[in-house]
């Protein structure tokens, strides 16, 4: 057993086990609190340059299944209770800890993850680095910053996927660092995807003459994207607009809205969202660590769904551009599926129905 130590910005430190591949990772760490779906979340873009840390204890026990990847793992490093070596389900191909030594990502396991979810909940998220010896200079903790995030999880040429049966719509989806079961929930509705970069501008965008556009998830801090927001700008209202997650946030900033950071984020497939037209409440996937602040969208759009936790926007809708946005993840593989319903919305505003909401 080789000791991995896991020192935060705080001057907290947590000794455990090595897993994962050798060296160092430093990364913004963040918890999560899905039960399942820890292959959804190592290869969710959104976690590009963090050191994620399960909530739950045991985590490896259904093996890597590659067939449920969501793309490629940009994290920094990863951190659970305990890692189970001898994985026992039919679709396994092999254990988790080998994932992470091909893709050379640094874990520690035999740590306190409820200690430090708690410190982070109560501190806020923060800077942390995965070693094999405490290190005397920590300045390089501190200094730590996100940065090109989306540039480097998106793509960087167009790629088509075609539709499942009968094409009916054709849809350019912006990766910000795109989810892959965005695709397949488009795909299987009958649309034809083109996905492009996320610096494609406006104007190439409109020469495919798509019948609407999908708006990715994506890491990082969205004020950071200031040409993805310029051309946002040269878009709205030109064409039916869908936006997940970070392309949420976007959509925000480009009508003139502002984003702030949140204490801890949301992130897990347990997190309440209230849709304000009907009262129900929905369980669902999330992964982020900004919100638009709804103050800044009273004379911009119309608020439709808030955190039951703790208030904050998860939803707008723009009437007025055809374009409707969400915080959170209807596509979520892990699950919950309980928001899919919204691709229907999408596809109702493209054939030029009424929008419901």
């Amino acid at each position: 057993m080789e000791k991995a130590y896991l020192v935060l910005n705080n001057g907290a430190v947590f000794e455990g086990e090595r897993i994962g591949a050798p060296g160092d990772g430093l990364g913004e760490l963040v918890f999560t609190t899905g039960m399942v779906g820890y292959l959804e979340t190592l290869t969710d873009p959104s976690y590009a340059g963090q050191i994620i840390l399960q909530t739950f204890p045991l985590i490896g026990n259904y093996g890597v299944i590659e067939q449920d990847f969501e793309g490629d793992c940009l994290a920094k490093g990863y951190v659970v209770r305990e890692l189970c070596r001898e994985p026992s389900n039919f679709r396994s191909q092999y254990e988790l800890d080998r994932f992470l030594k091909e893709r050379g990502i640094p874990g520690i396991c035999g740590v306190d993850t409820r200690a430090i979810t708690r410190m982070i909940r109560t501190q806020g998220v923060m800077n942390a680095k995965i070693c094999a010896q405490i290190p005397e200079d920590r300045a390089d903790i501190a200094a730590y910053r996100l940065r090109g995030t989306v540039a480097a999880a998106s793509v960087k040429e167009p790629c088509v996927y075609p539709a499942q049966g009968e094409e009916r719509f054709s849809v350019a989806l912006l990766d910000y660092g795109a989810k892959r079961n965005i695709v397949r929930c488009l795909t299987k509705r009958g649309c034809r995807v083109t996905v492009l970069p996320q610096d494609t501008p406006a104007e190439a965008v409109l020469e495919l003459k798509p019948d609407g556009l999908m708006l990715s998830n994506g890491p990082g801090d969205p004020e950071e994207n200031v040409g993805c927001v310029r051309q946002l700008q040269k878009l709205l209202g030109k064409l039916p607009v869908f936006g997940i997650c970070l392309g949420h946030q976007l959509t925000a900033l480009a009508m003139g809205g502002q984003t702030a950071k949140l204490k801890y984020g949301h992130r897990g497939g347990n997190q309440p969202v209230r849709c304000l037209a009907t009262g129900r409440t929905y369980i669902t996937s999330q992964n982020h660590g900004y919100a638009v602040v709804s103050e800044s969208m009273t004379d911009r759009a119309v608020l439709s769904y808030v955190n039951a936790n703790d208030g904050s926007c998860e939803g707008l809708d723009y009437p007025d551009l055809n374009c409707f946005t969400v915080q959170f993840h209807p596509e979520a593989s892990g699950g919950p599926h309980d928001t899919e319903f919204l691709f229907d919305r999408f596809l109702s505003m493209m054939e030029g129905g009424q929008d419901h909401a």
